[in-house]
């Protein structure tokens, strides 16, 4: 399996994400298909083709193709979404009415369920550092009814997920 892989490929100062990742993967707070949704938002979101290869791959046992697209949706449209909105709001006020200008089709009919989708760009966009569409993402998935626990577990898989590409970075720096 490949989260076994990335888990044997860690170094031992990082035997709390092998834990971590291994407990995440038995997520009682996810359904199969938020929980698969946000590994591989969040492994495309992190850059570091080895986690999205191992990821990507266990995640498309567990998912339809639609959903594969969508969580990849995500985390595409969180990339571009992310560096638009972190910039608006380090402008200030006098950019607060320009129009985006920036196609997001993908938000409207992402082919799985809102909710998920929504889960999905939280994750990605907490990886990506944007405030504003991290709230803005909780705030909907709360709204169709996620509890404050599902929004978390969605937090803590970008975390650990994350904090695994770049372990495996440091390794193959060293």
């Amino acid at each position: 399996m490949s989260i076994d892989n990335l888990r044997s490929s860690l170094p031992e100062y990082a035997k709390d994400l092998k834990l971590n990742l291994g407990s995440l993967i038995r997520s009682s707070e996810l359904n199969e298909q938020q929980l698969w949704g946000c590994l591989l938002a969040s492994a495309a979101a992190t850059r570091n083709d080895t986690v999205f290869s191992e990821i990507s791959e266990e995640a498309s046992e567990h998912l339809s193709d639609e959903a594969v697209n969508a969580a990849l949706g995500a985390a595409s449209i969180m990339a571009m979404n992310n560096v638009a909105y972190r910039a608006k709001n380090w402008l200030g006020d006098d950019y607060a009415q320009v129009k985006f200008g920036l196609r997001m089709n993908i938000i409207a009919k992402p082919g799985v369920e809102k909710a998920d989708f929504e889960l999905w760009s939280m994750a990605a966009s907490s990886i990506n550092g944007c405030e504003h569409c991290c709230v803005a993402h909780a705030h909907t998935v709360r709204e169709e009814g996620f509890s404050k626990e599902q929004v978390w577990e969605a937090i803590k898989i970008a975390a650990v997920v994350q904090a695994v590409a770049q372990s495996i970075q440091i390794e193959a720096a060293r």
